[in-house]
């Protein structure tokens, strides 16, 4: 199979909302191998972040089981990336990783721990080098790890990277990542105890847990290194962790890509809807897309949906370039991450509630996606946490980041705007620690990393010669998020902001049916709302409840 005709297969033809809970879980497993054995990766595609490893990661159909995709992004991202780099130097590792390509066995990456949360630097979990190799072991329950999945639950090996201090003669020599099997098919390993988690509320589930380590005994090889003889403390403590974590900055950029694909389809499902979706006004039947009401949500997640597609795919050609530092790579991804899931969380949650009660209904996506989407803002990395960081960064000079030309867009001006009020700020400042700071720029952080994100976004659609009128939504989209700035700065009062954006929908309108086909959405949107047709079939396919009770004339009396 093709991973273009991955969604014909009968594994994606299932209907979430019909399982159990752990039916569900058991099928996002079945998928993961489905899309492992599919795309075919090697550990060099991985490894180096190949257009093959990309494809898979932006496919379509990741969006569409969200727990599936969690699994693989774990799974390929972090656990078989942190690995490949050592192939060379560790030829013993060559069977895990073969096995892992396969998906004879999960990977999963503990790093997190309960008490600590974002502040990994601080770990707890302890590796201390014994004659033997190392103990493994969760000191208290604050060290534990949280949240992926450890349980042996669905039939199926996994296989962890855990982040530890290691410990020699008494002394901390840094945080590693140790080789850790946590289960077989059946049970947990001894030593190693999985607390299954409760699920997480509308979402597509998984086995999410909270993991701990009793005195585990670990062989010398599972020190995840190029040299596992090499215990000496690191000049640069800090460095080095980020150095041994250097596949989440990679995983910050891909945990938006489905999100990308989510808006597509619903851009797709909301427009869709709204075409076919009528009242009766005079007795006349008029589609509900009709009303500038339906019609801004429609075209603004449709523009949005297109900008972020044609952005996500330059940025990666930027971000996987070789001359590209380390550090605006990273930098890169936050802002992807932050700029994408915060549209997201915009778009879908209005475009949902236009769509009525309907909206709401895990069949037709968009609630269960606008659940699942909460969950990627915390993926590798807290959306704000990373914010926090990269605008402290650039406000100091450590590095830059490509932005556009003050003059080059409205948006542009808006990005580089808010750098220098805060940047003012700054200046007035002894250092970055001072109360003033942490009240007065760090809760701009997010602000301006987003509207960096926007004016990039708005370049590359210029670039890319996107539809005029997409542009212009896009552009009022972004207007609409800080109206005082350009009330203030751009000399576009209340009435010509409206007046700007009535102009971009009334362009814009004409266009719809053809922009939601270039989306390339529609082959992969169940939703049965977006025809008449697909909504009598969906209904038929329900349980219905019928019978021949009569009703007691005394009921009635009683009622009355």
């Amino acid at each position: 199979m093709s991973p273009n005709n991955l969604y014909a297969h009968p594994l994606f033809k299932i209907r979430n909302e019909h399982l159990s809970r752990d039916d569900s879980v058991s099928l996002a497993y079945q998928r993961a191998r489905l899309v492992m054995r599919t795309y075919r990766l090697t550990a060099a595609d991985v490894e180096h972040c190949s257009p093959k490893f990309w494809s898979m990661m932006t496919d379509p159909i990741c969006s569409l089981d969200i727990a599936m995709f969690t699994i693989l992004a774990a799974h390929v991202g972090l656990t078989i990336g942190t690995l490949s780099r050592h192939l060379k130097n560790r030829p013993d590792l060559k069977p895990l990783v073969e096995g892992l390509l396969r998906f004879d066995t999960v990977g999963i990456y503990l790093l997190t721990e309960r008490g600590h949360g974002l502040d990994s630097f601080s770990i707890e979990t302890t590796a201390t080098k014994n004659k033997d190799g190392f103990l493994l072991h969760t000191p208290r329950e604050e060290a534990t790890k949280f949240m992926p999945a450890s349980t042996p639950a669905f039939g199926i090996p996994k296989v962890a990277l855990v982040n530890a201090k290691l410990i020699v003669d008494g002394q901390d020599r840094g945080a590693r990542f140790f080789i850790v099997p946590v289960c077989n098919e059946r049970e947990m390993y001894r030593g190693v105890l999985s607390t299954r988690l409760p699920p997480r509320s509308g979402t597509n589930p998984l086995d999410f847990s909270i993991t701990q380590f009793n005195n585990v005994q670990l062989p010398p090889t599972a020190l995840v290194a190029a040299d596992i003889t090499d215990f000496s403390l690191p000049q640069q403590p800090l460095e080095a962790w980020w150095d041994e974590i250097w596949r989440i900055q990679l995983g910050t950029l891909a945990v938006p890509a489905p999100w990308i694909s989510a808006l597509k389809a619903t851009a797709f499902i909301g427009g869709r809807y709204s075409m076919h979706r009528s009242i009766y006004r005079n007795n006349i039947k008029t589609p509900i897309i009709s009303f500038r009401t339906q019609q801004w949500p429609v075209l603004n997640t449709t523009a949005v949906a297109m900008v972020m597609d044609n952005w996500f795919h330059r940025t990666l050609k930027f971000a996987m370039a070789d001359s590209t530092d380390h550090r605006v790579r990273h930098a890169m991804a936050v802002i992807v991450k932050a700029t994408v899931c915060r549209h997201f969380q915009r778009c879908v949650s209005e475009m949902a509630e236009r769509c009525g009660a309907q909206g709401t209904f895990e069949h037709n996506y968009m609630a269960k996606i606008e659940n699942d989407g909460k969950g990627v803002i915390i993926a590798e990395g807290d959306v704000l946490t990373l914010c926090i960081r990269l605008f402290s960064e650039l406000l100091q000079g450590r590095y830059t980041v490509p932005m556009p030309a003050p003059n080059s867009s409205l948006l542009a001006r808006h990005a580089a705007s808010l750098m220098e009020e805060n940047l003012q700020i700054l200046r007035t400042l002894k250092d970055h620690h001072s109360e003033t700071f942490n009240s007065l720029i760090l809760p701009q952080s997010q602000p301006v990393v987003e509207a960096i994100g926007h004016a990039m976004a708005y370049a590359a659609a210029q670039e890319a010669k996107l539809p005029q009128p997409i542009l212009d939504i896009y552009e009022c989209s972004i207007i609409r998020q800080d109206p005082a700035w350009y009330c203030e700065s751009a000399c576009m009062n209340r009435m010509a902001q409206r007046l700007r954006e009535d102009a971009a929908v009334t362009s814009a309108l004409p266009e719809l049916d053809a922009y939601l086909k270039a989306l390339g959405i529609e082959d992969y949107v169940s939703a049965p709302i977006v025809s008449d047709a697909d909504w009598k079939t969906y209904v038929a396919s329900l349980p219905k409840y019928s019978g021949d009770a009569l009703v007691e004339p005394q009921q009635v009396q009683a009622l009355l």
